[in-house]
């Protein structure tokens, strides 16, 4: 039997992280949530995901500085960090990846694709 992945979402909108939970649920992921950045380091002392999903605009700490300090860290360095944003501005994908993301997904997120961009972050 093979251990289920943990996926953590930071995310400060509820009805996102619903739509998150379900999806990644329905392909067998372990959901862990956070709706700040503060609730997400905290989280990740106790948990250690497989991967991290990270909302940029959170009203404590943006998402480029948590992605920028976990990157920074050597217990959380190599966690695939995957930006989720409604930032889609010229730009904005690079900033993302320059904070240390690994990858980048629009919101309003295409849900019909998003399992398939998930499993190119984590292996089963």
């Amino acid at each position: 039997m093979s251990t289920q992945l943990a996926i953590l979402h930071v995310e400060d909108n509820q009805d996102n992280r619903i739509l998150i939970r379900r999806l990644l649920q329905s392909d067998g992921y372990e959901v862990l949530e956070a709706d700040s950045a503060t609730q997400a380091m905290d989280m990740i002392q106790v948990h250690s995901p497989d991967l991290i999903l990270m909302d940029i605009n959170m009203p404590d700490i943006d998402g480029y500085t948590l992605t920028t300090r976990l990157k920074g860290l050597p217990e959380t360095s190599r966690i695939p960090i995957i930006a989720l944003t409604a930032n889609v501005m010229k730009g904005d994908r690079e900033r993302t990846l320059q904070a240390g993301c690994d990858g980048y997904i629009e919101k309003p997120i295409d849900v019909d694709n998003f399992l398939d961009v998930i499993s190119r972050y984590v292996k089963r």
